[in-house]
């Protein structure tokens, strides 16, 4: 069945988040602030990255990734969301609610597959500190962050084409803030039943292994904390490790609850708002309270901006 024959619905109205009319003002400036501290932070992280000398080894270049990776997840969905609130009509194209799942996707796992690249960089320093500039040479970093976009975009196209071929008859009403799949499968005039298993299967599949690759590299790397006689050299070791382990712990945490578990509406949206709105906007907060190398170079910034 054609694309052109089987889809009657031209756009859909996103029902957003349903508050009192007296607190919306409150609502839209936190969002606002949210999104703003995300674009800066984020974009501080990527200034540095690229600016310090000292700071151009693996750990950093996948830092300034993940931080790209927030700005631009956190900028799929709170622009529309902040212009909806001030709108009668939150009204999205076809293609458009197309496009928002693909780069939410897109992004999301991404940011997934980052992260468990980022913990087998940190367990390469501490269990190889001598051979580290060998293991994780210029190639293999290019062909690890390479692929951790490439997996993330053809994942996301999957989602993308398969939602994207099913007939909508009407209803047109999305209950959620943005497009993502769930909803937009309920509101599918056919079968949906193969969808689901691959929203289940090739998601599962990227969250299990990107966070069981994860948990495996901090297993080891504990291990070697173990063999580390000084308290000293076990804090120094840790502090490159706490901040991304903080990081893991709200990514998994908020996506697991989203996706693996039957919540409900209201759960399902207060879960996104801390995927998309709140979790961007700590990462870089959190990477740079535990990392003293970002401090030192913040400081170096400022200096020379002044």
């Amino acid at each position: 069945m054609s694309l052109e024959n089987s889809t009657f619905v031209t756009g859909f109205v996103l029902t957003g988040l349903v508050i009192q009319a007296d607190l919306q003002v409150i609502l839209i400036l936190s969002l606002l602030i949210l999104y703003i501290v995300t674009l800066v932070a984020n974009l501080s992280i990527i200034i540095i990255a690229i600016s310090d000398h000292t700071l151009h080894i693996p750990m950093y270049a996948f830092l300034g990734n993940l931080a790209f990776v927030d700005i631009c997840f956190s900028s799929v969905v709170v622009p529309k969301m902040l212009t909806d609130f001030m709108s009668q009509k939150k009204m999205i194209s076809f293609w458009g609610c197309m496009l928002q799942i693909h780069f939410f996707h897109f992004l999301g796992s991404t940011e997934a597959i980052l992260f468990s690249v980022m913990s087998f960089d940190r367990y390469v320093a501490i269990a190889q500190p001598l051979k580290y500039s060998t293991i994780m040479s210029y190639n293999v970093c290019l062909c690890l962050g390479s692929c951790s976009w490439v997996i993330g975009f053809f994942h996301a196209l999957l989602h993308t084409i398969m939602t994207a071929r099913l007939p909508f008859c009407g209803p047109n009403i999305v209950k959620h803030f943005f497009c993502d799949v769930k909803p937009m499968l309920n509101l599918a005039c056919t079968d949906v039943s193969l969808n689901l298993k691959l929203l289940a299967i090739v998601t599962g599949a990227i969250a299990t292994s990107t966070l069981t690759l994860t948990i495996l590299s901090y297993v080891f790397i504990s291990k070697f904390l173990l063999k580390i006689k000084t308290s000293q050299g076990r804090k120094r070791a840790l502090s490159t490790c706490s901040g991304h382990l903080t990081l893991v712990a709200l990514f998994y945490g908020t996506a697991i609850f989203t996706y693996a578990t039957k919540g409900s509406l209201d759960e399902d949206r207060t879960a996104a708002i801390i995927f998309t709105v709140i979790t961007p906007a700590l990462n870089p907060i959190i990477y740079t309270l535990r990392n003293k190398d970002i401090k030192k170079a913040l400081k170096k910034l400022f200096k020379t901006s002044h």
